[in-house]
């Protein structure tokens, strides 16, 4: 029983699996935005409002 536990827990708590967890959450927003601004509306006007409001401040430092 205590080889299964010892087991677990460095199978769950190592970095590797931290790793790949925090990858999974990118992987699910990129999903997200990548969705919101394939279907237009709302999101896709926002996310090109930030990104125009970027470009001008980079324009604007030359």
């Amino acid at each position: 029983m205590k080889e299964i536990i010892k087991y677990l827990k460095a199978r769950y708590l190592s970095e590797k699996a931290q790793g790949i967890v925090e990858y999974a959450l990118i992987l699910a927003f990129v999903a997200v935005v990548a969705v919101g601004i394939g279907s237009g509306g709302d999101l896709q006007t926002k996310v090109k409002g930030a990104f125009d409001s970027i470009s001008n401040l980079f324009s604007k430092k030359s």
